[in-house]
């Protein structure tokens, strides 16, 4: 360990194939002490092999991972998995069935017995398992068993932590509240993470940074609110969160039209043919608004529901809505943007 480095993981050009099909090229990202950060993207896109190569399961071709400032994937060497100082935790937990809770967090760890017991004992309180220490575990429920994974694989105070796809295995609304827990626990152990997911909401509840990759290249890595606000390119705006694009023309440097208005925002491309990205919360229901759009589809989500309008063209926006204006397939309602800052890209 370099305890100077600022940079717990360093991943710089890393490639690889299976034989023909190349499915990561030229990666590069970072990952600052007690970060938590994230590769997220469809199936396919080559997430899961980077997290492979990071723990050592799988050997890269090209490029260099460096943890905590030492070199264990490079053109000099390659260190084991086992050398690496890293926490695993898998998509099925990967449990030992016939050990406790307590068995299973203790594993790894190496010492005195009083140590190990105070380890033990330590890491059960802060994930919510020092009642079921004595449990095996298919006597707890699936959520205990993550936190169980999880509490193992910082037993041993790794360099670094990955999680490979660790909520998959779970209904959504234990997902959900898992993976702020997840994050709570990882925050307070002072581990740095990376996390590996298809699922926008889980990234954005747990990680700090989210890379966001297709086709074995991340094409964005920043904050969820950038992401989802300010996408680089138009894949990103595609995958990352809701909306719709509607046809611009650059009225002038500082401003665009489209059918719903006017927008402050400067034209790229030239001056080419664009389109405007309109996220759910940039088009805002108003009865006063002159603009009138027809109701064709309502998605109800508690506090909000989300429409889907028609507006006189034939093409659809979506608009997030409080819940008690609870309106019918086929009723035209009022609505105006609210756009804080234009997204625009060339129209495909």
């Amino acid at each position: 360990m370099n305890p100077a480095s600022p940079l717990t993981l360093e991943v710089d050009g890393l490639s690889h194939a299976y034989g023909s099909h190349q499915v990561v090229r030229g990666l590069s990202f970072s990952l600052p002490r007690a970060a938590i950060g994230c590769l997220l993207g469809p199936s396919g896109c080559g997430k899961t092999t980077v997290l492979r190569c990071i723990a050592g399961f799988e050997e890269a071709q090209q490029g260099t991972i460096r943890i905590n400032g030492r070199e264990v994937s490079g053109a000099g060497a390659t260190v084991p998995p086992e050398k690496r100082r890293i926490g695993m935790v898998f998509q099925d937990y990967a449990l030992f069935p016939h050990l406790t809770v307590g068995g299973n967090i203790a594993f790894g760890l190496r010492g005195e017995r009083a140590e190990r017991e105070a380890r033990v004992a330590e890491l059960a309180a802060m994930v919510g398992l020092s009642a079921a220490l004595d449990k095996y575990p298919h006597e707890i429920s699936g959520g205990q068993q993550q936190r169980a994974a999880l509490a193992r694989s910082l037993a041993p105070r790794p360099d670094l932590l990955l999680l490979d796809e660790p909520f998959s295995n779970l209904d959504v609304d234990l997902r959900e509240r898992l993976s702020a827990e997840v994050r709570e626990i990882i925050k307070a152990s002072g581990a740095t993470a990376v996390l590996v997911t298809h699922d926008q909401q889980e990234a954005f509840a747990m990680a700090d940074e989210i890379g966001v990759l297709h086709e074995g290249r991340i094409q964005q890595w920043d904050t969820a609110y950038n992401l989802y606000h300010r996408p680089a390119n138009r894949f990103i705006a595609d995958f990352v969160g809701q909306g719709a694009f509607l046809p611009a023309t650059a009225v002038n440097a500082r401003e665009l039209e489209i059918e719903l208005g006017l927008l402050q925002g400067a034209a790229p491309h030239g001056g080419r043919s664009l389109e405007v990205l309109l996220r759910p919360d940039d088009v805002v229901h108003d009865d006063a608004a002159p603009t009138k759009a027809e109701v064709v589809h309502k998605a109800f989500r508690g506090a909000e529901i989300l429409y889907t309008l028609r507006l006189e063209s034939g093409r659809k926006v979506l608009a997030l809505v409080p819940s008690h204006h609870n309106h019918a397939i086929g009723e035209r309602i009022g609505i105006r943007l609210d756009v804080d800052h234009v997204v625009a890209f060339a129209a495909e």
